[in-house]
């Protein structure tokens, strides 16, 4: 079953009581990235996506140094939080990762993922993310082996896997992701709680549906959305395949 964004009527501004709220009651989500947006009016396409039926923000935070990218820091997401109540999904691809996580907590995020490569002490990264009021996942590039999970698997509250090779947007699908997937998916059943499991990398109309009968319940799409001319009509389409799942 398909759960829009839960509606608060008459609240237009920002609340974290409305955050955990949506956290709690979701099932697929659609997480547009704003590395794809247009940054000469990035508040207006981060509206623009929200108001056309996305629920969540989602930040892909590059260092050039863990990934050879850069792109955006704390600063943005300060600017971007007080235009929506929407989620706001910062993914770390930075290294090392604890110096960081306090700013963009501070500055508006709702859930922290990082890699698990990029910390010295990933159960002391996982409980910084939470002493600082957000949700925190762990994310796992094509080759990064499950392994990580074992002992943490009871902290954390979401699993991003990569399906591209972090660093850029506009990569295809990588089909090896299907069985990660699908195998967080059995970890997160016998797991008795709720643990968001989100893709990133190549999502896209045509393949959206068979990454959601992998397992995955939350999807990160960034040139397949912001590089079409009508957001409510690509996430629309995005949700009529997750209706055949």
């Amino acid at each position: 079953m398909i759960h829009g964004r839960c509606a608060h009527p008459g609240r237009n501004r920002y609340n974290a009581r409305d955050a955990i709220e949506v956290f709690q009651c979701m099932t697929y989500r659609i997480a547009p990235s704003i590395l794809s947006a247009n940054f000469a009016k990035l508040g207006e396409e981060v509206q623009s996506v929200i108001a056309a039926g996305a629920d969540i923000v989602h930040f892909d935070v590059m260092d050039n140094h863990y990934v050879p990218n850069l792109t955006v820091g704390p600063l943005v997401c300060a600017a971007i939080r007080p235009l929506t109540r929407a989620l706001i999904d910062v993914h770390l691809m930075v290294r090392p990762v604890d110096r960081i996580v306090p700013d963009f907590a501070k500055a508006g995020a709702n859930v922290i993922s990082f890699h698990p490569e990029a910390s010295e002490h990933v159960d002391r990264t996982i409980g910084l993310i939470k002493d600082h009021g957000c949700k925190a996942g762990l994310a796992f590039n094509p080759a990064t082996p499950l392994t990580y999970l074992d002992h943490v698997f009871d902290k954390i509250d979401l699993v991003l896997i990569m399906s591209v090779n972090p660093g850029f947007g506009g990569q295809h699908f990588i089909p090896e992701a299907l069985n990660k997937l699908r195998a967080v998916r059995r970890r997160i059943e016998g797991a008795g709680r709720e643990i968001w499991l989100e893709v990133d990398g190549g999502v896209k109309i045509d393949n959206i549906a068979e990454i959601a009968r992998a397992g995955a319940d939350t999807f990160v799409a960034g040139s397949a959305i912001f590089g079409t001319p009508d957001y409510e009509a690509t996430i629309g389409a995005m949700r009529g395949e997750l209706a055949k799942v």
